[in-house]
């Protein structure tokens, strides 16, 4: 059976983030605290000082990209909190 189509993201998704490879966002946060796999998603979660981060990773094998993004607390118009986002980039270790 074929894998399902990747649907488009819903409206409210971080610009920043979506579409983004696996190393191109690892580049942005660094190592996410928790990966997990969920069928043909993959789950990675960064941890901030006040909010936590989930990044949705769907699409063939080798060519998967951030499709959806959510954040605890959530944002108030969106699944992720600009302000989360914005924090969890500036508290980047440095390589």
């Amino acid at each position: 059976m074929p894998a399902p189509a990747v649907p488009i993201p819903p409206a409210g998704e971080p610009r920043d983030f979506v579409n983004l490879p696996p190393a191109n966002l690892r580049s942005l946060l660094g190592q996410p605290a928790f990966v997990r796999q969920d069928g043909g998603t993959e789950i990675w979660r960064y941890d901030g000082a006040s909010c936590r981060a989930f990044f949705f990773f769907q699409g063939p094998v080798g060519s998967q990209t951030v499709r959806h993004v959510e954040t605890l607390p959530a944002g108030s118009a969106s699944a992720a909190d600009p302000l989360c986002l914005n924090d969890l980039r500036a508290s980047r270790p440095a390589s």
